[in-house]
């Protein structure tokens, strides 16, 4: 999943990025803006990785929101192909869910 992760990165610093409708709504729902979730990129860190999602493989990244508050993003790369880097969903993690560093799943 590192080299997921790094393509991503790659496409993120070549503008090949696209926001899915589901992750416009969620960030908006927990009052996070696309600038901030696609900055983080590049801090993030793996949480979990999904090789073989239907749709394409994709990763499950804890980043930080400009507040400095944990934010997870699950980015992907449409099956098939070797571009745009897709934000599929963000969110605040609910701490009653994961450990106190939000990277295991209780």
């Amino acid at each position: 999943m590192r080299y997921l992760l790094e393509q991503i990165r790659e496409l993120v610093v070549d503008g090949e990025i696209r926001i899915s409708e589901h992750g416009y709504d969620e960030l908006a729902d927990d009052g996070l803006s696309a600038r901030e979730a696609v900055a983080g990129i590049f801090e993030a860190a793996i949480v979990e990785g999904y090789p073989n999602y239907p749709k394409g493989p994709s990763v499950l990244v804890l980043q930080k929101a400009r507040d400095g508050s944990p934010i997870h993003v699950v980015w992907g790369i449409p099956k098939g192909y070797n571009k745009p880097a897709v934000l599929i969903t963000a969110y605040r993690p609910d701490p009653a869910q994961w450990n106190e560093h939000f990277m295991k799943r209780k």
